[in-house]
């Protein structure tokens, strides 16, 4: 009966490390987005800032 729980255990185990490592690399993406697209919609730079703020229009979301 061991035996099966280990191949169970061996078999469970990278699946989750996959899930794992997607979710981790989408969490940091979006971490990385909110970042860029905040820093650049708060920049005193007029260039960033505008920038930033056509880009929001081009996707279609409202800012003001």
């Amino acid at each position: 009966m061991s035996s099966n729980i280990s191949t169970l255990d061996s078999l469970a185990t990278p699946q989750l490390t996959a899930i794992k490592e997607k979710i981790l690399t989408s969490l940091l993406a979006v971490a990385l987005g909110a970042i860029l697209l905040y820093g650049a919609g708060f920049s005193e730079m007029s260039q960033l800032h505008n920038a930033a703020h056509d880009g929001r229009h081009s996707a279609g979301f409202p800012c003001h």
